[in-house]
């Protein structure tokens, strides 16, 4: 759990401290925002590209390399029940996710609309 954290903090601090070292934003939306882009373009993306590659594996596993092993067919099969799980679970989180922004009335013309509280300007 520990390495986990760590290795979560060092990828966000990877990203962000650039970031701020090298521009300087308006305030910490902007932040938020280019690393919810990033998660949206890069990593989305990549996740996606991973259970596809589970997915084949599993597939060669069970077809080509299993061949009259039943151990090694089952393993295959596991791979690719677990590749299609997380699919499932990706297509159907965003799903939710869209449903909910769109039935709050959450895109991009709404957000610009939203009122924000007033800053001082140094």
């Amino acid at each position: 759990m520990k390495k986990t954290v760590v290795s979560v903090i060092g990828v966000a601090s990877m990203y962000l401290l650039p970031a701020v070292a090298f521009a300087r934003f308006e305030q910490i939306t902007d932040v938020l925002e280019s690393f919810i882009d990033v998660l949206n373009t890069t990593l989305v993306p990549l996740i996606f590209a991973l259970a596809f590659l589970l997915f084949l594996w599993g597939m060669f596993k069970y077809f080509f390399w299993g061949g009259g092993e039943e151990e090694k067919r089952e393993e295959g099969k596991q791979l690719m029940l677990w590749a299609i799980i997380a699919f499932l679970l990706m297509v159907s989180i965003w799903g939710i996710v869209n449903v909910l922004s769109s039935g709050f009335g959450f895109n991009d013309d709404t957000l610009e609309q939203l009122p924000k509280a007033r800053t001082q300007s140094i």
